[in-house]
C-alpha cells in the first residue's frame, strides 16, 4: 500500500510524514497559465524557489512528486500559440525542479507531455471523471501511467471498482479522503470555476465566489445524512479496497495545516482512528491548535483576491466572509460544531455494499440516515444560525443584490 500525499509547501511537512508509506507528494504554484484544481486564494503563498526546495527535499528523502496540470477548463489556451508557449515554459520548469510525474484530466494534454517530456510519467485526475471502464481503457490507450478514478461516483460501487480493476493494467488510485456529496449534482460547475481561479491571465484575475463550496456546506447542514452519502473511505475500510487489487491512495488536502495532514496520514497507515472523522475528510474547519502552515486567508490575502470593488458589491462580499469564517471554510475554528463519531461507524461500509446507491432514492432507502442518528451529532443552535446566513447569501446572489442588480429586471 501507498500513499500520494497533499503537500502545503512547509518545512515541516517532510520530516512529519517519515516512517509512512508515502511514495509522492502532490501539488503546484498557486497559479500557473494552465490552473488546476483549487483556487489560488485557498493555498498559501509559494516561490518557485521554494516550491524547487521542497521538491529535491523530497527527492533526498526518497519521495516523488507530481505536479498538478489538472484543470478541467483552460479557455481553449492549449490551442493558441501563446498557451502552448506557456505550457512549454511551465513543463521545463517542473522537470528542472526534479519533478517526476504530472496530472492531467484533458485527453489533449497527455500526448503533448508523452512527446516532448518522455521522461515525465503522467497520471489522469479526479476531473477526467474516470468512473467505467471505457474512460479508463481510452486513457490507458492513450498512454497514461496511473489514473485517480473519479471518487464520487465509483468509491461506493464497488462492482465498478472491481470491474474497472480487471479491464485496465496500469496503476489506479482511489481518493481516501474526499466527503463531497454523492454523485454530486455541483462538481462540473466547481471544477471548471476552481480551474480558471488559479489561471495566470484569466480575466477574472483570481476572483471566484465558491458557491459550490457552500451550496455543499449548506446541503449537509440542512441534511447531516449528506456527511455519510459522501465518497470517503474510513481508515478501518481500506481493507476492502486493498482487496479488490487497489494498493494507491490519494491522501488530501492541499490547504492543510501539517499536523492535519500527518494525522490523516497516519490514520490511514495504521488503519484506525478514533474522533471526529470530519478531522479526516473535510477540507475546512480546521482547529486552531493546528493552523500553521495552512491556505487559511489572512487580511492581506484577502485583499489581494477579493477587494475588487468594480467586480461585486463590497458590502455583500464581507458578508459572505464572516459567513465563511463562522463555518470554518476560510479560517480555524475552536470547536466541533459537527461531530462524526468514526467509532461509531463500524461496519457502516457492509451495508452499503449491498446497495446500488446509483439507483437508489436515498430518501426511501434510509440507511445513511439510520447511522446519522447513530453516529452524527449537531449543534442545532448553530445548524439553525448557519442555515438562515446560507438563505440570506444565496438569496443576495439569486436576487442579483451582491452585484447592484436587484430591482432591475423582473420587479
Amino acid at each position: 500500500m501507498k500513499f500520494s500525499v497533499a503537500t502545503n509547501f512547509e518545512a515541516d511537512l517532510l520530516p512529519a510524514l517519515d516512517g509512512f508509506p508515502v511514495a509522492e507528494l502532490f501539488g503546484k504554484l498557486p497559479a500557473d497559465s494552465v490552473g488546476g484544481g483549487r483556487a489560488s486564494f485557498m493555498l498559501a503563498p509559494l516561490t518557485k524557489a521554494r516550491f524547487r526546495a521542497h521538491v529535491q527535499d523530497a527527492a533526498r528523502r526518497g519521495i516523488a512528486f507530481n505536479y498538478l496540470l489538472n484543470p478541467a477548463c483552460m479557455d481553449n489556451r492549449e490551442f493558441i500559440r501563446r498557451g502552448q508557449a506557456e505550457l512549454e515554459c511551465l513543463l521545463c520548469f517542473v522537470e528542472e525542479c526534479g519533478v517526476t510525474s504530472v496530472t492531467v484530466s484533458l485527453p489533449f494534454l497527455l500526448p503533448i507531455i508523452k512527446k516532448r517530456y518522455p521522461r515525465l510519467k503522467v497520471r489522469v485526475g479526479v476531473y477526467a471523471r474516470v468512473d467505467c471502464v471505457a474512460k479508463a481503457k481510452f486513457w490507458e490507450d492513450l498512454g497514461a501511467d496511473c489514473i485517480t478514478l473519479e471518487s464520487i461516483a465509483v468509491n461506493r460501487d464497488f462492482a465498478v471498482l472491481r470491474s474497472i480493476r480487471e479491464a485496465v493494467g496500469l496503476e489506479l488510485q482511489l481518493i481516501a479522503n474526499s466527503n463531497c456529496l454523492i454523485f454530486c449534482p455541483l462538481s462540473g460547475q466547481h471544477m471548471v470555476n476552481l480551474s480558471h481561479a488559479s489561471q495566470q491571465g484569466h480575466a477574472t484575475g483570481g476572483f471566484m465566489i465558491d458557491y459550490c463550496a457552500l451550496k455543499c456546506s449548506a446541503l449537509k447542514l440542512a441534511d447531516p445524512s449528506h456527511y455519510l452519502r459522501s465518497e470517503f473511505i474510513r481508515p478501518e475500510d481500506l481493507k476492502a479496497y486493498t482487496d479488490l487489487g487497489f494498493s494507491s491512495f490519494k491522501i488530501l488536502e492541499r490547504g492543510a495545516p501539517t499536523a492535519v495532514l500527518a494525522a490523516r496520514v497516519r490514520a490511514y497507515a495504521e488503519g484506525y482512528f478514533e474522533g471526529n472523522l470530519l478531522d479526516l475528510i473535510q477540507p475546512y474547519g480546521y482547529k486552531k491548535s493546528s493552523t500553521k502552515g495552512g491556505g487559511l486567508l489572512d487580511v492581506r490575502r484577502f485583499a489581494k483576491f477579493f477587494f475588487r470593488p468594480m467586480a461585486v458589491r463590497q458590502t455583500g462580499l464581507f458578508r459572505l466572509k464572516r459567513l465563511a469564517e463562522k463555518r470554518g471554510l476560510v479560517a480555524e475554528l475552536d470547536w466541533d460544531p459537527v461531530y462524526i463519531d468514526n467509532r461509531l461507524l463500524d461496519g457502516f461500509l457492509d451495508g452499503i455494499r449491498e446497495i446500488d446507491c446509483r439507483t437508489s432514492d436515498c430518501s426511501r432507502c434510509g440507511y445513511c440516515e439510520n447511522w446519522t442518528r447513530r453516529a452524527v451529532r449537531v449543534d442545532e443552535g448553530y445548524r439553525r444560525e448557519m442555515l438562515q446566513l446560507y438563505q440570506n447569501a444565496f438569496d443576495d446572489m439569486y436576487s442579483g443584490t451582491l452585484w447592484g442588480m436587484a430591482g432591475r429586471r423582473g420587479e
